[in-house]
């Protein structure tokens, strides 16, 4: 499926889910490998002793971390543009972190 194709057809689109992506597992290694290149050792994230008594009852992905796996599941879409060599990251509008991400959690993304 190309972008082309699902531009002109978009009323078709509408209110679907056009593909779902493979789950991968979020690991507490994983989140501490991110803290330790982020810099972002919050406890929320890497001290599992102290987050089991916070608010989520246990340590969560850094919310950059979970948006950085993105690019991983990009490359699972069905749409493809035509003739493209490559791709950049131009940004992203409106981003919120709305639900946390568990270590040893399966995600996905659902929709594109």
């Amino acid at each position: 499926m190309s972008v082309a194709s699902v531009i002109k057809d978009k009323q078709e689109f509408i209110g679907k889910e056009i593909y779902l992506s493979d789950w991968t597992q979020i690991t507490q290694d994983q989140i501490n490998k991110f803290a330790d290149s982020t810099h972002d050792h919050q406890w929320i994230h890497v001290d599992e002793e102290k987050a089991a008594k916070g608010p989520f009852g246990k340590t969560i992905a850094q919310g950059f971390l979970t948006l950085s796996l993105l690019s991983f599941f990009s490359y699972q879409s069905p749409i493809q543009l035509e003739g493209a060599k490559m791709s950049i990251n131009y940004g992203l509008d409106k981003v919120r972190f709305i639900n946390p991400v568990f270590a040893e959690q399966k995600s996905a993304i659902t929709s594109f």
